[in-house]
């Protein structure tokens, strides 16, 4: 994917992300939305949690989960 940030994170809305954190955190989800900031909505994930999270390295949201966009170091699909 190449592109301005906020029109990558438009083209992945409703798929799996995995949101890292600056404490080193990490959460997959289905990116429910963003702002400008950044600020991101993560859903718990559609399909089996466990075939996308592997053990020890991320933590499946289990609700909607809000992150504020000033601790987010990355967003991969």
């Amino acid at each position: 994917m190449s592109g301005r940030p906020l029109d990558v994170l438009e083209a992945t809305l409703g798929d799996s992300v995995t949101v890292r954190l600056k404490d080193g955190a990490t959460y997959t989800g289905d990116l429910g939305g963003y702002d400008q900031h950044l600020n991101v909505v993560l859903d718990p994930a559609s399909g089996d949690p466990d075939s996308t999270v592997e053990e020890g390295t991320s933590e499946a949201v289990e609700s909607t989960t809000i992150i504020r966009g000033d601790n987010v170091v990355s967003i991969t699909p």
